[in-house]
């Protein structure tokens, strides 16, 4: 199985390493150009910068390639500023008083987005949740909230009483990071949903 990590900006080498700990079954892959889509069977967004990772997507015409490998049954997981990238919808932190319009959301889950919920870099946190009937560690880095999910979207994780994990079909998103822990229970998951295609 080939799990793609977009290596354009962001934590892509702890996704990639967390991919190879997962065995010789799942062979982790780079992701920088239209051709490295080709034979994939889920792509991982990671963590970053959503306002560069959204323009470098646009600039390198990737946002296309990654929005037609989904509807062709790609699984796709956005971990923060992923997940902010692929909802439908961005909203303006009240505490952050963000700027939301250099961000274009490629809309492959019907979810709002709150960008720099929880405050700035000194305010990040960690928590333990509950993901998929296991409790799994959550850091929470400049983290997104999502205060809004849509019709078919199954919530998968709270973090008192705000929503940190969704998913609709091949779609997943995780405003914590996975990548930053030992534990390999959401990766597992995601691997799951990549066997579905």
């Amino acid at each position: 199985m080939k799990i793609g990590i977009l290596d354009i900006q962001g934590s892509v080498e702890e996704h990639f390493d967390a991919l190879g700990r997962l065995g010789p079954e799942v062979e982790p892959v780079l992701v920088k150009k239209a051709v490295d889509f080709e034979g994939l069977d889920g792509l991982i967004i990671p963590g970053g910068e959503s306002t560069t990772i959204s323009k470098l997507l646009r600039r390198f015409e990737l946002d296309r390639v990654l929005k037609d490998r989904v509807q062709e049954g790609m699984a796709v997981w956005g971990t923060c500023a992923g997940a902010i990238l692929l909802g439908s919808e961005i909203v303006e932190s009240s505490e952050m008083g963000s700027e939301t319009g250099d961000v274009e959301p490629l809309g492959l889950i019907d979810i709002s987005v709150e960008r720099n919920a929880y405050g700035r870099q000194l305010d990040s946190f960690e928590a333990e949740l509950e993901f998929d009937g296991k409790n799994v560690p959550g850091v929470f880095i400049r983290a997104p909230r999502i205060s809004r999910v849509g019709d078919g979207v199954e919530v998968l994780a709270k973090f008192e009483e705000e929503i940190v994990a969704a998913r609709d079909g091949r779609v997943l998103v995780t405003t914590f990071h996975p990548e930053m822990t030992d534990d390999l229970s959401v990766y597992r998951y995601f691997v799951g949903m990549c066997e579905v295609n």
